[in-house]
């Protein structure tokens, strides 16, 4: 077996960053920070003693992770780095694509055949028959997509457009307010009541949820709109159900009331906003008895819950990205953001939108990713439709070739089955760099084993809070496995590419990033994150951004009326779009598959025996009412399907899910499920409004009862 090349380099950076591999029988610590899609961003230390990894602690002297990991993070030594399941050596496929049947081979032996591969279809088809597929696996900027990125432009591949969460709420917040950054997350604890909305920050923004757990203390008054019943909505003070994909009509009707009973602030609108009478139109066509009629929430509730909202002081609502997963998300989004300048809540401190902070930390992703390298008028594939465009009869040329790392799109990719389909093709070329053989690893021709957070180099900012944290290696890779930058380092030697940019190490893109002379990053040096592990971010305090208006629109104010969406084409006011069924009358339920699994993100972990165990059997919400038609009682095997696929799994019958919706907790693995299925076999792969985000919420199913096996363990 030939060793890695550049192991010895590897090792040698280890011991001059941290003294963590160094086999003495003194503990040493070294900080890190977790790499999760999530907004906490939070930072660690890992012990290591005698050249082994002993524990990792959350830093307690953290203002916002405050000593606590979340429970998908506990285990994660025994978990991940030490799993007795984790991949160590390349896999050559040797039996059908799908059967996880592979062989080890060499790296020299592995990268030979992929390299040779990826030049004969250059040659053949060019290099658009080349598509990589990656998300947000890990958060850090190095390994995220620095030479990754590189690499595919270099190439000339087919791009990916990375647009399945996030860029759809952004689209809407930022035709409102110029931006995304509002309300940080430390600042709820000043907020008089705060409006949770489409989000479940309970379970998965847990450390931001303790602000909003300590303002209630306080006695702010803490309200839920969702249509399901999380864990959000049980620890709130009230909980609102409107049906799904109704939110910007609900987001109409409070501004309705609230202008109709003179509740709005005149004085902040006629200053900081822009189409006040126009939006006043368009809500003449919202009054709370066509509100309720659409959204299924009772006037009464509509008219008290604007009243509420639109009391003077500090009112926060809290969004996140799951309620933008709808064909008119953007515009929920856009809706929504209205409300805290017609009320003037941006003028107190906790007072406005609660949503993202990735607009905090300017680093310098110019240098990481090198732009200018990519050709925009290289073809691009949106994520959201891999299925279609791995099947695709027409796209010329054809993918010829699939590259994944940082996500496993045989779950997460929605139309699953067309993705299966897809992934199956004999003439599709697939290679996986994982720490674990996924569902779609088990596709692949090539596997490639990969590091994981505690063997490698990164940095680590956060689109929730306004916190930056180093992660230096505490121990050397596991076996031959190796970061996602040292693959395509040793990737592109193979294919005989020259260019410098494509072999810079770790702490040089690194350093990079932090070469910026944004004043929000100065003095955050390498030097300093080294020793001290994280960083606030330089924002002003108190953290006020619209409280003299100053909104980052074209306009400079609050943009009730968007005349850059007008010349888009596109409705200038905060509209209501229904959804309409693409499935067709015989599916009439609603299907929902939300991130309500406490021990998964996404599908990170679901693969893990022991986080499997502890977070018990999937189940599928039924209310009675709509089991009692089907013959369906609790605790039976039921199937959902539609013209896409079907699920199978056991009912949970629950009183507090709608009438005419079903819902599953999303991240299962197919290949964990009865029937070889996950929620992702039924979703659309449609796309919102803007943004190019998915549209998979508003899927519709038929369910009946059908026996089923037992999951496989």
């Amino acid at each position: 077996m030939a060793r890695p090349s550049s192991r010895r380099r590897f090792l040698e950076s280890s011991v001059a960053l941290t003294a963590a591999t160094s086999c003495t029988a003194k503990a040493a610590t070294t900080p890190g920070a977790c790499f999760h899609d999530c907004p906490d961003g939070c930072a660690w230390t890992v012990t290591s003693q005698a050249g082994k990894l002993v524990k990792i602690d959350a830093a307690r002297n953290h203002p916002f992770t405050r000593g606590q990991l979340c429970p998908r993070m506990d285990h994660y030594l025994a978990d991940i780095v030490n799993s007795p399941n984790r991949l160590l050596h390349p896999l050559r496929r040797t039996g059908a694509k799908g059967e996880a049947k592979f062989e080890k081979v060499s790296w020299d032996t592995a990268l030979d055949a992929v390299a040779s591969k990826l030049q004969q279809i250059i040659q053949e088809s060019g290099p658009t028959a080349i598509l990589p597929y990656s998300f947000a696996g890990t958060e850090g900027v190095v390994h995220q997509h620095a030479l990754s990125t590189r690499f595919f432009s270099r190439l000339g591949a087919t791009r990916l457009d990375r647009n399945i969460c996030g860029d759809a709420g952004n689209e809407g917040v930022k035709a409102t307010l110029g931006a995304s950054t509002g309300v940080l997350p430390a600042d709820v604890v000043h907020s008089r009541f705060i409006l949770i909305w489409g989000a479940n920050p309970a379970l998965t923004a847990p450390h931001s949820w303790h602000f909003i757990q300590e303002a209630r203390r306080q006695g702010a008054r803490v309200v839920t709109i969702d249509p399901q019943f999380t864990a959000s909505a049980k620890e709130s003070d009230w909980h609102l159900q409107p049906l799904p994909g109704t939110d910007a009509a609900l987001a109409l009707g409070l501004m309705h009331v609230i202008i109709a009973e003179n509740l709005h602030d005149a004085d902040y609108v006629q200053k900081h906003t822009l189409g006040f009478d126009k939006l006043k139109q368009r809500l003449a066509e919202f009054p709370p008895a066509r509100t309720a009629a659409i959204t299924g929430l009772k006037q009464q509730d509509i008219e008290t819950l604007a009243r509420q909202y639109a009391k003077p002081g500090a009112s926060t609502i809290r969004v996140l990205v799951g309620m933008e997963h709808h064909a008119n998300g953007a515009m929920a989004y856009r809706a929504i953001s209205c409300l805290p300048a017609l009320t003037g809540a941006w003028r107190h401190r906790g007072g406005g939108l609660l949503y993202m902070a990735w607009e905090l930390c300017q680093l310098n992703y110019d240098a990481v990713t090198l732009p200018k390298l990519e050709n925009p008028k290289t073809r691009s594939v949106n994520m959201v439709q891999l299925g279609q465009a791995l099947t695709s009869k027409t796209l010329n040329p054809a993918i010829r070739s699939l590259i994944v790392y940082n996500s496993n799109p045989a779950t997460i990719a929605p139309n699953q089955n067309l993705v299966l389909d897809g992934l199956r093709r004999k003439d599709l070329f697939t290679v996986v760099l994982d720490q674990f053989l996924t569902d779609t690893a088990r596709y692949a021709d090539f596997v490639f084993p990969a590091a994981t957070q505690v063997e490698l180099l990164d940095l680590i900012p956060s689109w929730g809070q306004n916190y930056i944290a180093i992660n230096l290696p505490a121990a050397a890779p596991v076996g031959e496995s190796v970061p996602n930058s040292e693959f395509f380092r040793r990737l592109a030697r193979k294919m005989n590419l020259t260019e410098p940019y494509l072999f810079e190490t770790d702490e040089q893109i690194l350093r990079a990033a932090l070469n910026t002379q944004h004043p929000y990053l100065k003095g955050i040096t390498y030097e300093r994150l080294a020793a001290e592990g994280w960083a606030p971010l330089n924002i002003p305090d108190p953290w006020l951004p619209f409280a003299n208006g100053a909104f980052q629109t074209p306009s400079g104010k609050c943009e009730f009326y968007s005349e850059s969406w007008a010349k888009k084409g596109l409705d200038p006011l905060p509209a209501h779009v229904p959804i309409k069924s693409t499935e067709g009358p015989s599916y009439p339920l609603r299907f929902l598959s939300s991130k309500s699994a406490t021990q998964f993100l996404n599908s990170s972990h679901a693969g893990v025996p022991r986080a499997a165990e502890a977070q018990g059997r999937p189940f599928i919400q039924m209310h009675p009412a709509d089991a009692k038609s089907r013959n369906i009682a609790d605790g039976d095997p039921i199937r959902l399907f539609n013209p896409r696929g079907s699920l199978l799994a056991p009912v949970q019958l629950n009183e507090k899910i709608l009438p005419g919706v079903v819902a599953i907790s999303h991240g299962w693995w197919a290949s964990r499920m009865p029937g070889k299925s996950s929620a992702n076999a039924l979703t659309r792969d449609g796309l919102t409004d803007l943004g190019g985000g998915g549209d998979f919420l508003d899927t519709f199913v038929e369910a009946e009862r059908e026996p089923v096996r037992p999951i496989e363990a």
